[in-house]
């Protein structure tokens, strides 16, 4: 198990961050991987699987390919999938799963192709354990099996990550539509914040909801691995070695800093929902950084800077129904201070009277900072009439996103050249 292909699905646009995740986890050279539509595929070992499942932000799981081939029906498929020597990988007491997608694909039922990837695991089982073959089950495998068809060929992997990634294993508490952890990682990876030799700037997420932002960034400044809580797939397979796993998980238990006592807070989260604050507040008790984030309430229309020098806002705020479902700015549903609708979401209910408020607020109470905000909105730059330094393609799901960075400076570059005319600031 020296010698396998491993490839690590991402979401769209995180690729450059997953490459040199991969690099930094493993130690391994650039040369071992290659960055593709969706992933990053690298050549290596069933350890570094391991290290990669512990470690990694940004993945989505980890998958070995166990077979490359072209097909032209599902009679191909079935042959590609007897040819693998799944006994390697685990026995036929365990349950497996089989999950097809597929692009440009010829074939006209996915799920009679599933089927046909399924019989061939089971067929393949009897013929090498004696009659016995493994069951299925569609709602908690021990194996999860992936077929990956083209429009002539077809990829094979074992996944050893079980539940996705996403799933750090310390978000119980959450409200209505979740940032999964690994896209806030990716929005941490994006803006640099971690990136730097010296000491890291303050982080703030004025639209903190469950706390998803402030809790990946504090694990990351705290060195605690992303999969520390959870279990994986990997465990139950046989090529799997306790001790091995064991050593692993005791060095990332070590490699664990925490601030000293009487060290200023660097990472802050509010939410205008004193019910997602408390939600934020439970789940960084499970993560283990809950000493090391301040929570707080408030309308980030009127919630100043948590401390006096720059840092950096990271920001996912609610738009379209969402302004109003999570009282953002906006109703009561959580307790917030209510507003219109219209007020909340700006005529058309697209946010515009919102978003050009809060860039105001920035503007005149957080002049230093910097701001990066995920948004499916392309035009929420003039609604905020701000010109942004950087906009980075995301997707969120199936949703298409930017991650715009702004960088604050108090008033307008319209007000600053109205002031240099000698005019007073707003003049026409």
């Amino acid at each position: 198990m020296n010698q396998l292909t491993l490839f690590l699905p991402c979401a769209a646009g995180v690729e450059d961050y997953l490459a040199p995740e991969i690099l930094r986890i493993t130690g391994l050279p650039p040369g071992c991987i290659t960055k593709q539509r969706g992933g990053v595929a690298v050549r290596t070992s069933f350890a570094h699987a391991m290290l990669l499942n512990l470690y990694s932000r940004l993945a989505q799981r980890v998958l070995v390919l166990v077979s490359y081939t072209e097909y032209r029906n599902e009679q191909d498929l079935y042959r590609a999938a007897m040819a693998v020597s799944w006994e390697q990988w685990f026995t036929p007491k365990q349950s497996i799963k089989v999950e097809i997608t597929a692009q440009h694909s010829p074939l006209t039922s996915l799920n009679f192709a599933a089927l046909k990837v399924k019989d061939a695991v089971c067929d393949r089982f009897r013929e090498t354990s004696g009659g016995v073959r493994p069951d299925v089950d569609t709602q908690w495998p021990d194996v999860r099996i992936y077929a990956h068809l083209t429009t002539d060929s077809c990829s094979l992997y074992i996944d050893t990550s079980g539940e996705p990634l996403f799933k750090r294993g310390w978000r119980e508490d959450k409200g209505d539509a979740p940032l999964k952890e690994t896209l806030a990682a990716a929005m941490i990876a994006a803006s640099g914040w971690a990136d730097g030799e010296g000491d890291l700037l303050p982080l703030y997420d004025p639209c903190c909801g469950s706390g998803t932002v402030v809790i990946e960034a504090a694990q990351i400044a705290c060195n605690i691995a992303a999969g520390s809580m959870r279990r994986f797939a990997f465990e139950k397979y046989r090529p799997f070695r306790a001790a091995e796993w064991a050593a692993m998980k005791a060095e990332a238990a070590q490699a664990v800093v925490k601030p000293e006592p009487g060290q200023p807070t660097l990472i802050y989260g509010s939410d205008v929902s004193h019910r997602m604050v408390d939600f934020a507040q439970r789940n960084a008790e499970r993560a283990g950084v809950a000493d090391v984030i301040e929570f707080r309430g408030g309308d980030a229309l009127q919630r100043m800077p948590p401390i006096d020098v720059p840092g950096v806002m990271l920001v996912n705020p609610p738009y379209g129904e969402r302004i109003e479902a999570g009282g953002f700015a906006g109703t009561a549903r959580f307790g917030a201070r209510e507003l219109p609708a219209t007020e909340a979401s700006g005529e058309g209910g697209d946010g515009g009277e919102f978003f050009s408020k809060l860039a105001t607020h920035w503007k005149k109470n957080y002049s230093g900072w910097t701001a990066w905000v995920l948004t499916p909105d392309l035009k929420l730059p003039s609604k905020m009439r701000l010109k942004e330094s950087r906009r980075v393609p995301m997707w969120n799901g199936t949703l298409e996103c930017r991650l715009f960075k702004f960088e604050m400076i108090k008033g307008s570059a319209r007000d600053k050249a109205g002031e240099r005319a000698g005019e007073k600031p707003g003049t026409p």
